[in-house]
């Protein structure tokens, strides 16, 4: 299906602090792809389940340039038939805005952060949790957020604006060794204020990830689960301590703090992972 759509609206494209565009552009940074050739031609595709195609249909109502939409379905390793939907476009002007917001062409997913624009920022993280992470409840029944990605730059960046909006502190460590990503992920009450506060009524989002959203906030505490207090983070007068003191005991009972806690820390700072 290929056109304009002549509900698009006449604000301008991709202004970051509009909350759809924002939304639309951090899903693209994960999920998009866009390609050059020669003689400035190229393209942005984003390929997606067909369950999730009303997005894609968004994308092209908020895109004053023509755009396709296609199917496809195709054996996977997941699935014989696997239905897929695909929007291009193609229009120089608009892929000139998106790399000039910080899409890059070709393999992106380490270099991706953050726009230097004013932006806005819960759209903007929505659109990054849509596409690459996961809402919903664990085996268990604890409700959770979570965000797998390459890019450092988004994953600090979550980290940073949840602590901002919810207290919960989380920090980067190092990548998966099995697949070099990080691995960001809220549960229980974090979780349900999160998804509150990203997951607002009447926003653009995938509609099975909104209902998923809505769904953690029926969720209470059970009787008996206790609370873990904060994390104490380790500031550089504590590193300083802990490194100076000549056994883990001396170190705990100075800081305050366990001995297996002062042995991490100081695993993490003699091997530079901070």
């Amino acid at each position: 299906m290929a056109g304009q759509d002549s509900s698009a609206p006449t604000r301008r494209f991709m202004d970051l602090e509009d909350p759809e565009y924002a939304y639309m552009f951090g899903f693209l940074q994960a999920d998009g792809h866009l390609s050059e050739g020669t003689r400035q031609r190229g393209r942005l595709t984003v390929e997606i389940s067909a369950r999730d195609a009303h997005i894609l249909r968004e994308f092209q109502r908020l895109t004053p340039y023509n755009s396709t939409l296609t199917e496809r379905a195709r054996a996977t390793n997941f699935s014989a038939g696997h239905h897929s939907v695909i929007w291009s476009l193609c229009s120089l002007a608009a892929r000139t805005t998106l790399n000039r917001l910080g899409l890059p062409p070709g393999k992106k997913s380490t270099k991706i952060k953050p726009p230097r624009v004013p932006f806005s920022r819960r759209d903007y993280l929505r659109g990054i949790i849509d596409a690459d992470g996961s809402v919903g409840f664990t085996g268990q029944g604890l409700p959770f957020i979570s965000l797998a990605t390459s890019s450092a730059g988004i994953g600090a960046y979550l980290c940073h604006y949840v602590k901002k909006v919810t207290g919960t502190e989380r920090r980067l460590y190092r990548r998966n060794t099995r697949d070099g990503i990080y691995n960001v992920m809220y549960q229980k009450e974090a979780a349900r204020e999160v998804c509150a506060h990203l997951y607002y009524p009447g926003c653009l989002s995938l509609d099975r990830k909104h209902v998923a959203a809505a769904a953690l906030a029926s969720w209470t505490r059970p009787p008996g689960m206790k609370i873990r207090p904060p994390r104490r983070p380790w500031t550089p007068e504590d590193d300083r301590l802990l490194m100076a003191s000549p056994t883990l005991a001396a170190a705990a009972a100075e800081l305050g703090r366990s001995q297996s806690s002062c042995q991490v820390r100081r695993w993490r700072l003699v091997n530079g992972i901070t």
